[in-house]
């Protein structure tokens, strides 16, 4: 593999080659276990109240967008599906006729 000093020296900084240049054997680095207890943890439930709890912080954290972005949104999507609709139509439309023509007797 053809490459210049400095493209070598970066890939053994970061551990792709070793001191040779040959390609270094990955290296497995062992698994952090998880920390006992809370809401990480395996097999863990939170109680009914906590659970609401995280569920209203989340729900405040969420970008919720303007009611301009929204009737945006919604302008986009009616009219991407009336085009959509009215592309369906024209080939279904060309489709029939076509084969009504070539079965016709």
């Amino acid at each position: 593999m053809a490459m210049n000093r400095e493209t070598r020296r970066l890939l053994q900084r970061q551990g792709q080659l070793d001191e040779t240049g040959e390609p270094a054997a990955p290296r497995r680095e062992p698994r952090q276990p998880l920390p006992a207890g809370g809401p990480a943890a395996v097999g863990a439930r939170a109680k009914p109240g906590e659970f609401l709890r995280d569920v209203r912080m989340e729900l405040r954290r969420v970008a919720w967008p303007t009611r301009a972005q929204v009737i945006n949104y919604s302008i986009v999507v009616l009219i991407t599906l009336a085009v959509l609709m009215a592309l369906i139509f024209v080939l279904d439309t060309a489709f029939a006729k076509a084969i009504l023509f070539l079965f016709k007797k």
